[in-house]
Protein backbone atom coordinates (compact mmCIF):
# COMPACT_ATOMS: atom_id res chain seq x y z
CA UNK A 1 0.00 0.00 0.00
CA UNK A 2 1.29 3.46 -0.94
CA UNK A 3 2.95 5.23 2.02
CA UNK A 4 4.20 8.36 0.27
CA UNK A 5 3.26 11.62 1.96
CA UNK A 6 0.83 13.46 -0.30
CA UNK A 7 -0.75 16.89 -0.37
CA UNK A 8 -4.48 16.11 -0.31
CA UNK A 9 -7.18 18.71 -1.01
CA UNK A 10 -10.38 17.37 0.57
CA UNK A 11 -13.25 19.19 -1.15
CA UNK A 12 -16.93 19.30 -0.28
CA UNK A 13 -20.07 21.34 -0.94
CA UNK A 14 -20.73 23.77 1.92
CA UNK A 15 -23.93 25.17 0.39
CA UNK A 16 -26.99 24.27 2.46
CA UNK A 17 -29.40 24.68 -0.43
CA UNK A 18 -32.83 26.28 -0.14
CA UNK A 19 -34.51 23.64 2.06
CA UNK A 20 -34.18 24.17 5.86
CA UNK A 21 -32.38 21.29 7.54
CA UNK A 22 -33.97 19.34 10.38
CA UNK A 23 -31.98 18.61 13.58
CA UNK A 24 -32.67 14.86 13.29
CA UNK A 25 -31.50 14.71 9.65
CA UNK A 26 -28.26 12.71 9.38
CA UNK A 27 -27.96 13.87 5.77
CA UNK A 28 -27.44 17.51 6.79
CA UNK A 29 -24.46 19.71 5.96
CA UNK A 30 -23.59 19.68 9.68
CA UNK A 31 -23.25 15.88 9.56
CA UNK A 32 -21.29 16.18 6.32
CA UNK A 33 -18.80 18.50 8.05
CA UNK A 34 -18.39 15.96 10.86
CA UNK A 35 -17.58 13.29 8.27
CA UNK A 36 -15.13 15.57 6.48
CA UNK A 37 -13.27 16.20 9.75
CA UNK A 38 -13.15 12.45 10.41
CA UNK A 39 -11.76 11.85 6.93
CA UNK A 40 -9.13 14.57 7.36
CA UNK A 41 -7.99 13.09 10.68
CA UNK A 42 -7.83 9.59 9.17
CA UNK A 43 -5.75 10.79 6.22
CA UNK A 44 -3.36 12.63 8.53
CA UNK A 45 -2.74 9.38 10.44
CA UNK A 46 -1.23 8.14 7.18
CA UNK A 47 1.12 11.17 7.13
CA UNK A 48 -0.71 13.09 4.39
CA UNK A 49 -0.92 16.89 4.43
CA UNK A 50 -4.64 17.68 4.20
CA UNK A 51 -6.36 20.92 3.24
CA UNK A 52 -10.13 20.90 3.74
CA UNK A 53 -11.56 23.06 0.99
CA UNK A 54 -15.24 24.04 0.97
CA UNK A 55 -16.97 25.09 -2.24
CA UNK A 56 -19.86 27.45 -1.55
CA UNK A 57 -21.02 29.02 -4.82
CA UNK A 58 -17.79 30.99 -5.41
CA UNK A 59 -15.99 28.90 -8.04
CA UNK A 60 -13.29 31.53 -8.61
CA UNK A 61 -12.27 31.50 -4.93
CA UNK A 62 -12.30 27.70 -4.93
CA UNK A 63 -9.99 27.58 -7.94
CA UNK A 64 -7.59 30.14 -6.46
CA UNK A 65 -7.31 28.17 -3.21
CA UNK A 66 -6.86 24.90 -5.06
CA UNK A 67 -4.16 26.33 -7.28
CA UNK A 68 -2.37 27.95 -4.33
CA UNK A 69 -2.27 24.64 -2.40
CA UNK A 70 -1.13 22.74 -5.53
CA UNK A 71 -2.29 19.30 -4.32
CA UNK A 72 -0.97 15.92 -5.38
CA UNK A 73 -4.55 14.64 -5.27
CA UNK A 74 -8.04 16.11 -4.86
CA UNK A 75 -10.27 13.96 -2.66
CA UNK A 76 -13.72 14.61 -4.06
CA UNK A 77 -16.60 14.74 -1.58
CA UNK A 78 -18.68 17.29 -3.47
CA UNK A 79 -22.40 16.48 -3.60
CA UNK A 80 -25.33 18.50 -4.91
CA UNK A 81 -27.87 19.78 -2.39
CA UNK A 82 -30.36 21.36 -4.82
CA UNK A 83 -33.03 19.18 -6.42
CA UNK A 84 -32.07 18.20 -9.96
CA UNK A 85 -28.67 19.92 -9.86
CA UNK A 86 -25.80 18.36 -11.78
CA UNK A 87 -22.80 20.23 -10.38
CA UNK A 88 -21.19 17.03 -9.10
CA UNK A 89 -20.34 16.26 -12.71
CA UNK A 90 -19.23 19.81 -13.48
CA UNK A 91 -17.01 20.19 -10.42
CA UNK A 92 -15.28 16.89 -11.26
CA UNK A 93 -14.73 18.07 -14.84
CA UNK A 94 -13.28 21.43 -13.76
CA UNK A 95 -10.89 19.86 -11.24
CA UNK A 96 -9.61 17.43 -13.88
CA UNK A 97 -9.28 20.18 -16.48
CA UNK A 98 -7.17 22.14 -14.01
CA UNK A 99 -4.75 19.20 -14.16
CA UNK A 100 -5.44 17.62 -10.76
CA UNK A 101 -5.85 13.87 -10.13
CA UNK A 102 -9.29 13.32 -8.60
CA UNK A 103 -10.60 10.52 -6.42
CA UNK A 104 -13.70 8.59 -7.36
CA UNK A 105 -15.55 8.46 -10.63
CA UNK A 106 -14.97 10.75 -13.60
CA UNK A 107 -17.46 13.43 -14.60
CA UNK A 108 -19.24 11.30 -17.21
CA UNK A 109 -19.95 8.46 -14.78
CA UNK A 110 -21.19 10.92 -12.15
CA UNK A 111 -23.55 12.49 -14.67
CA UNK A 112 -24.83 9.15 -15.96
CA UNK A 113 -25.53 7.82 -12.49
CA UNK A 114 -27.59 10.90 -11.56
CA UNK A 115 -29.90 10.32 -14.55
CA UNK A 116 -31.48 7.13 -13.22
CA UNK A 117 -33.43 6.35 -16.39
CA UNK A 118 -30.29 6.79 -18.49
CA UNK A 119 -28.43 4.47 -16.10
CA UNK A 120 -31.16 1.83 -16.37
CA UNK A 121 -31.21 2.11 -20.18
CA UNK A 122 -27.43 1.79 -20.36
CA UNK A 123 -27.48 -1.27 -18.10
CA UNK A 124 -30.20 -2.90 -20.18
CA UNK A 125 -28.09 -2.32 -23.28
CA UNK A 126 -25.17 -4.03 -21.52
CA UNK A 127 -27.37 -7.04 -20.66
CA UNK A 128 -27.48 -6.16 -16.96
CA UNK A 129 -30.90 -6.91 -15.48
CA UNK A 130 -32.94 -3.99 -14.08
CA UNK A 131 -36.51 -4.03 -12.71
CA UNK A 132 -39.22 -4.57 -15.35
CA UNK A 133 -41.50 -1.71 -16.44
CA UNK A 134 -38.72 0.87 -16.14
CA UNK A 135 -40.26 4.01 -17.62
CA UNK A 136 -39.82 7.77 -17.53
CA UNK A 137 -42.95 9.89 -17.04
CA UNK A 138 -42.50 13.50 -18.11
CA UNK A 139 -46.16 14.51 -17.77
CA UNK A 140 -49.25 13.16 -16.03
CA UNK A 141 -50.81 12.10 -19.34
CA UNK A 142 -47.99 9.56 -19.81
CA UNK A 143 -49.63 7.40 -17.13
CA UNK A 144 -52.35 6.36 -19.59
CA UNK A 145 -49.95 5.16 -22.29
CA UNK A 146 -48.87 1.93 -20.58
CA UNK A 147 -50.73 -1.15 -19.32
CA UNK A 148 -49.13 -1.18 -15.87
CA UNK A 149 -48.71 -4.24 -13.69
CA UNK A 150 -48.81 -3.25 -10.02
CA UNK A 151 -47.22 -2.70 -7.54
CA UNK A 152 -44.82 -0.06 -8.86
CA UNK A 153 -42.21 2.10 -7.16
CA UNK A 154 -41.78 5.77 -8.11
CA UNK A 155 -39.09 8.36 -7.47
CA UNK A 156 -37.64 11.55 -8.99
CA UNK A 157 -35.47 10.62 -11.94
CA UNK A 158 -32.48 12.82 -11.09
CA UNK A 159 -32.05 12.52 -7.32
CA UNK A 160 -29.94 10.29 -5.11
CA UNK A 161 -29.58 9.23 -1.45
CA UNK A 162 -33.26 8.32 -1.23
CA UNK A 163 -34.46 11.87 -1.90
CA UNK A 164 -38.10 11.68 -3.01
CA UNK A 165 -38.62 8.12 -1.73
CA UNK A 166 -41.22 7.97 1.05
CA UNK A 167 -44.21 6.01 2.31
CA UNK A 168 -46.26 6.89 -0.78
CA UNK A 169 -43.62 5.78 -3.29
CA UNK A 170 -44.97 2.24 -3.76
CA UNK A 171 -48.27 2.50 -5.63
CA UNK A 172 -50.93 -0.13 -6.25
CA UNK A 173 -53.47 1.66 -8.48
CA UNK A 174 -53.46 3.90 -11.52
CA UNK A 175 -55.00 6.68 -9.43
CA UNK A 176 -52.13 6.54 -6.93
CA UNK A 177 -49.67 6.39 -9.82
CA UNK A 178 -51.17 9.53 -11.33
CA UNK A 179 -51.15 11.38 -8.02
CA UNK A 180 -47.53 10.45 -7.25
CA UNK A 181 -46.48 11.53 -10.74
CA UNK A 182 -48.15 14.90 -10.16
CA UNK A 183 -46.35 15.29 -6.82
CA UNK A 184 -42.90 14.51 -8.27
CA UNK A 185 -43.37 16.81 -11.26
CA UNK A 186 -44.58 19.66 -9.01
CA UNK A 187 -42.18 19.30 -6.09
CA UNK A 188 -38.98 18.22 -7.84
CA UNK A 189 -39.50 19.79 -11.30
CA UNK A 190 -38.17 16.70 -13.05
CA UNK A 191 -39.57 13.50 -14.58
CA UNK A 192 -40.66 10.53 -12.50
CA UNK A 193 -38.90 7.18 -12.75
CA UNK A 194 -41.25 4.18 -12.61
CA UNK A 195 -40.18 0.57 -12.01
CA UNK A 196 -41.83 -2.64 -10.94
CA UNK A 197 -41.61 -3.08 -7.19
CA UNK A 198 -39.58 -6.22 -6.55
CA UNK A 199 -40.52 -8.51 -3.64
CA UNK A 200 -37.13 -10.10 -2.98
CA UNK A 201 -34.14 -9.52 -0.71
CA UNK A 202 -32.06 -6.34 -1.05
CA UNK A 203 -28.27 -6.16 -1.04
CA UNK A 204 -25.62 -3.42 -1.07
CA UNK A 205 -22.37 -4.29 -2.84
CA UNK A 206 -19.42 -2.03 -2.05
CA UNK A 207 -16.27 -1.93 -4.17
CA UNK A 208 -12.80 -0.42 -3.97
CA UNK A 209 -10.13 -0.10 -6.66
CA UNK A 210 -9.22 1.16 -10.09
CA UNK A 211 -8.41 -1.21 -12.92
CA UNK A 212 -9.09 -4.12 -10.57
CA UNK A 213 -12.17 -3.51 -8.46
CA UNK A 214 -12.19 -5.42 -5.18
CA UNK A 215 -15.67 -6.42 -4.02
CA UNK A 216 -16.31 -5.97 -0.32
CA UNK A 217 -18.42 -8.39 1.76
CA UNK A 218 -22.06 -8.14 0.77
CA UNK A 219 -24.50 -6.32 3.05
CA UNK A 220 -28.22 -7.15 3.24
CA UNK A 221 -30.96 -4.67 4.15
CA UNK A 222 -33.44 -6.08 6.68
CA UNK A 223 -36.93 -4.55 6.58
CA UNK A 224 -38.61 -7.30 8.61
CA UNK A 225 -39.31 -5.05 11.64
CA UNK A 226 -41.24 -2.45 9.64
CA UNK A 227 -45.02 -2.36 10.12
CA UNK A 228 -47.23 -3.23 7.14
CA UNK A 229 -48.18 0.39 6.38
CA UNK A 230 -44.53 1.33 5.70
CA UNK A 231 -43.16 -0.05 2.41
CA UNK A 232 -39.86 -1.99 2.66
CA UNK A 233 -37.71 0.46 0.72
CA UNK A 234 -34.56 2.47 1.44
CA UNK A 235 -36.34 5.81 1.66
CA UNK A 236 -34.79 9.09 2.73
CA UNK A 237 -36.26 8.58 6.19
CA UNK A 238 -34.75 5.09 6.45
CA UNK A 239 -31.34 6.50 5.55
CA UNK A 240 -31.21 9.74 7.49
CA UNK A 241 -34.14 10.71 9.77
CA UNK A 242 -33.16 9.39 13.18
CA UNK A 243 -36.56 9.89 14.82
CA UNK A 244 -38.50 8.09 12.07
CA UNK A 245 -39.84 4.56 12.36
CA UNK A 246 -38.13 3.73 9.06
CA UNK A 247 -34.71 4.67 10.45
CA UNK A 248 -35.16 2.84 13.74
CA UNK A 249 -36.56 -0.37 12.26
CA UNK A 250 -34.41 -0.78 9.14
CA UNK A 251 -31.25 -2.78 9.75
CA UNK A 252 -28.25 -3.73 7.61
CA UNK A 253 -26.43 -7.03 8.11
CA UNK A 254 -22.80 -7.26 7.00
CA UNK A 255 -21.63 -9.76 6.02
CA UNK A 256 -24.90 -10.99 4.57
CA UNK A 257 -25.93 -14.56 5.21
CA UNK A 258 -26.26 -15.78 1.64
CA UNK A 259 -25.75 -18.88 -0.49
CA UNK A 260 -22.41 -18.91 -2.31
CA UNK A 261 -23.94 -19.33 -5.79
CA UNK A 262 -26.31 -16.39 -5.28
CA UNK A 263 -23.45 -14.29 -3.87
CA UNK A 264 -21.40 -14.96 -7.01
CA UNK A 265 -24.31 -13.99 -9.26
CA UNK A 266 -24.90 -10.76 -7.31
CA UNK A 267 -21.20 -9.90 -7.36
CA UNK A 268 -20.91 -10.52 -11.10
CA UNK A 269 -23.99 -8.38 -11.77
CA UNK A 270 -22.63 -5.54 -9.63
CA UNK A 271 -19.22 -5.58 -11.32
CA UNK A 272 -20.81 -5.49 -14.78
CA UNK A 273 -22.98 -2.56 -13.73
CA UNK A 274 -20.02 -0.57 -12.40
CA UNK A 275 -18.00 -1.18 -15.56
CA UNK A 276 -20.93 -0.21 -17.80
CA UNK A 277 -21.34 3.14 -16.01
CA UNK A 278 -17.59 3.78 -15.84
CA UNK A 279 -17.30 4.11 -12.06
CA UNK A 280 -13.79 4.28 -10.62
CA UNK A 281 -12.05 4.18 -7.26
CA UNK A 282 -15.02 3.19 -5.14
CA UNK A 283 -18.68 2.48 -5.73
CA UNK A 284 -21.80 0.85 -4.33
CA UNK A 285 -24.40 -1.09 -6.27
CA UNK A 286 -27.88 -1.67 -4.81
CA UNK A 287 -29.49 -4.91 -5.96
CA UNK A 288 -32.87 -6.50 -5.27
CA UNK A 289 -34.05 -9.98 -6.18
CA UNK A 290 -37.11 -10.38 -8.40
CA UNK A 291 -39.90 -12.91 -7.91
CA UNK A 292 -37.69 -15.61 -9.44
CA UNK A 293 -34.72 -14.82 -7.20
CA UNK A 294 -32.70 -13.11 -9.95
CA UNK A 295 -30.58 -10.02 -9.11
CA UNK A 296 -31.80 -6.71 -10.57
CA UNK A 297 -29.80 -3.49 -10.27
CA UNK A 298 -31.71 -0.72 -8.51
CA UNK A 299 -28.96 1.89 -8.45
CA UNK A 300 -25.27 2.47 -9.17
CA UNK A 301 -23.73 4.96 -6.75
CA UNK A 302 -20.43 6.16 -8.14
CA UNK A 303 -19.18 8.14 -5.12
CA UNK A 304 -21.07 6.63 -2.17
CA UNK A 305 -20.89 7.88 1.40
CA UNK A 306 -17.57 7.40 3.18
CA UNK A 307 -18.96 7.94 6.67
CA UNK A 308 -17.04 5.81 9.17
CA UNK A 309 -18.61 2.57 10.43
CA UNK A 310 -21.52 2.55 7.98
CA UNK A 311 -22.14 1.67 4.33
CA UNK A 312 -18.88 1.17 2.38
CA UNK A 313 -16.68 1.75 5.43
CA UNK A 314 -18.58 -0.97 7.31
CA UNK A 315 -18.11 -3.44 4.45
CA UNK A 316 -14.41 -2.57 4.21
CA UNK A 317 -13.97 -3.05 7.95
CA UNK A 318 -15.66 -6.45 7.65
CA UNK A 319 -13.02 -7.27 5.02
CA UNK A 320 -10.28 -6.28 7.48
CA UNK A 321 -9.56 -2.86 5.93
CA UNK A 322 -9.17 -0.06 8.48
CA UNK A 323 -10.84 3.26 7.69
CA UNK A 324 -7.63 5.22 6.95
CA UNK A 325 -6.41 2.40 4.70
CA UNK A 326 -9.71 2.41 2.81
CA UNK A 327 -9.22 6.12 2.08
CA UNK A 328 -5.66 5.38 0.97
CA UNK A 329 -6.95 2.70 -1.42
CA UNK A 330 -9.27 5.28 -2.97
CA UNK A 331 -6.32 7.67 -3.40
CA UNK A 332 -4.20 4.92 -4.96
CA UNK A 333 -6.92 4.16 -7.50
CA UNK A 334 -7.09 7.85 -8.45
CA UNK A 335 -3.34 7.89 -9.10
CA UNK A 336 -3.66 5.05 -11.60
CA UNK A 337 -4.18 6.11 -15.20
CA UNK A 338 -7.89 5.80 -15.83
CA UNK A 339 -8.88 4.19 -19.14
CA UNK A 340 -9.96 6.70 -21.80
CA UNK A 341 -9.02 9.67 -19.58
CA UNK A 342 -6.50 11.53 -21.68
CA UNK A 343 -4.52 14.13 -19.74
CA UNK A 344 -5.14 17.47 -21.44
CA UNK A 345 -3.94 20.18 -19.00
CA UNK A 346 -5.82 23.47 -19.29
CA UNK A 347 -4.43 25.24 -16.24
CA UNK A 348 -4.83 28.69 -17.74
CA UNK A 349 -8.33 28.21 -19.03
CA UNK A 350 -10.20 28.89 -15.79
CA UNK A 351 -8.26 31.73 -14.20
CA UNK A 352 -9.97 35.09 -13.78
CA UNK A 353 -7.56 36.85 -16.22
CA UNK A 354 -8.20 34.19 -18.85
CA UNK A 355 -11.97 34.50 -18.45
CA UNK A 356 -11.70 38.28 -18.57
CA UNK A 357 -9.69 38.09 -21.81
CA UNK A 358 -12.32 35.75 -23.31
CA UNK A 359 -15.14 38.12 -22.32
CA UNK A 360 -13.28 41.12 -23.73
CA UNK A 361 -12.69 39.32 -27.00
CA UNK A 362 -16.41 38.55 -27.29
CA UNK A 363 -17.26 42.23 -26.71
CA UNK A 364 -14.80 43.33 -29.42
CA UNK A 365 -16.33 40.94 -31.93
Amino acid sequence: MRRKRLKVALIYNADTGSIPERPEDRGSVADLRVMIRQMARALRTRSHEVLVLALNQDMFAFQRQLRRFNPDIVFNQYEDVVHGALYEMRVAAIVRMMGNPLTGSPALALGLSRYKYMTASLLQGANVRVPPQTRLLEKIGDVNRTAWVFPLIMQPAQEHAGVGLDRTSVVHTKGALREKTRQILTEFHQPALIQQFLPGREFNIGMLGGRRMRVMPLAEVDYSKLPEHIPPIMSYAAKFLENSEEYRKTRVTCPAVIESELAREITTTALRAVRAIGAWGYARVDIRLDQDGRPCVLDVNCNPSLEPEVALARSAETAGIAYPDMLNMIINAALEQQPYDAYVPMQGAFTIPALARTAAAKVRT
